[in-house]
This record gives C-alpha cells, structure tokens and sequence, in this order.
C-alpha cells in the first residue's frame, strides 16, 4: 500500500495481474477524526492538523501488509468502490465511514512513522480547505504555486492583483482557478493561513498579541482579532487562555 499526502505527483504502470484501488479522502475529515480521538491532549484541530504534519511528513509512505492481510481488505474496497460508482448521497456517508474504519484497522498498525525532517522531499507545505463535494480535477501549476506564496510569505500584504501577477495570470482567472482547487478566494485562503498561524504563536509563545499579529501580517491589532474570531469561533486572547488552561491540565 501507498499512502500519498495531498498533492503528490504520482503515476503508475498498469499491469494484467493486479487491481489497484485508489482512496481520495478529505484531508479535514482525517484531522477531526484525530482531534476527537485524543481530545484530551489537543487544544483544538488546528493542534491535532500540527501533529499530522510533524509525524507524518514525508509526501509517500510504503505500506507493507503482505497477501493474507491484503486479502482481508479485498470485500470492503470492492463494496467502496461500488458506493462510489452509484455517486453515494450523503446519507450513506455512515456506511462509506464503516468500511474506511474497517480498511484503516487492517492497515494502521503497519505505517512506519518519519520522522520530522526538513528535505527538498518533505511534502509540500498546500492545505486546502476543500468542499465536502467535488470532483478532482489536477490543480495548475499556477494555482499551486499561488498557494505556495500566501502560505510561504503570508506576512506579505498581498493583493488579489499582486499575486496573480506573480503567477502570470489575470486576477479574475486566477481567481476561477483558485476557488474549485481550495474551495475559497485566495484572500480567504490567505485569512485562513494567517488565523492558523497566529493561532500557533499564541499557543506556543507567550508575545503580546500585537506582536504575533504582525507576525502573521495584520498590522491592525483590532483587524486581526475580527478576523481571528471569525475563522476560528473565538478572540486570540479567549483562544490563549483556552490554551494555558489544556495545558495546565496535563
């Protein structure tokens, strides 16, 4: 088995004696599925998504189960891959969840875990915030590499023009591109990185938060904390204290 992360070029070449079946899932999903799992120990999701990336941070894993184990995953790929075809209502959401479950159990105690490392392999640094229902269709090295400048250099004061001019395109292609690969504007998705990262500095330091603010690129202290609240559900001060006090109980 090989695990990808998301946005990893691959191929492979097909061959009259194997069958291959591919899992696309919802990187969000996963993160949840973390966070409420351990609870406990993360403050919140943007946490648990700090901790996928640091463990898992290589762009492919091989998995290695041998033939018995493979066998057993046989029936529940098979009737995945028919809910698939049938184009699933969200209503057999729960049955697709049961069968990934039961998948995942086969498989899990076998991923070796990397180490943190930072190499020109490590995966690369896109995390899209996407729409639970999509096709996926491959992103444009031009969007990809938008992407890579806002989460690169967020602390920039981009604009809608600047970045499209960056990328040699025009702001309104850019943007039709944008919103299908990352399910947001990119001045939204650029709102995004920056509550996350602001979210970290205000979790792991103990600088003002005009400072971390700043840091992120919101130079307006009261502009920052509006835009905090509203990606994130509260205000960075709440959101710190909520922190000290996870971190107080363990």
């Amino acid at each position: 088995m090989v695990a990808l992360a998301p946005c990893t070029l691959c191929g492979w070449e097909p061959e009259g004696f194997v069958t291959v079946t591919t899992l696309y899932l919802d990187r969000d999903f996963l993160v949840d599925q973390v966070f409420w799992q351990h609870a406990s120990v993360f403050t919140d999701r943007l946490q648990a998504k700090h901790f996928l990336e640091t463990r898992y941070a290589e762009p492919a894993q091989i998995v290695r189960l041998g033939t018995d184990r493979v066998g057993l995953l046989m029936p529940w790929l098979d009737e995945l891959v028919a809910l698939s075809l049938d184009n699933p209502a969200p209503e057999r959401f729960y049955k697709a969840q049961a069968l990934l479950f039961a998948v995942l159990d086969v498989v899990v105690p076998y991923i070796d875990v990397t180490e943190r490392r930072i190499t020109s392999s490590q995966r690369a640094s896109m995390f899209p915030g996407l729409p639970r229902h999509r096709v996926f269709d491959p992103i444009r090295a031009e969007v990809r590499h938008a992407a890579s400048l806002l989460r690169h250099k967020s602390e920039r004061r981009w604009t809608l023009g600047a970045l499209a001019k960056a990328v040699h395109l025009s702001p309104s292609h850019l943007g039709r591109l944008f919103v299908p690969a990352f399910g947001k504007t990119p001045i939204a998705y650029l709102t995004m990185l920056r509550a996350e990262q602001m979210a970290h500095l205000l979790r792991t330091t103990d600088e003002p938060i005009a400072t971390v603010a700043r840091k992120v690129g919101w130079t307006d202290p009261a502009y920052a904390g509006r835009l905090f609240r509203r990606s994130i559900g509260i205000t960075p001060r709440e959101y710190r204290s909520l922190s000290q006090r996870v971190a107080a109980a363990d």
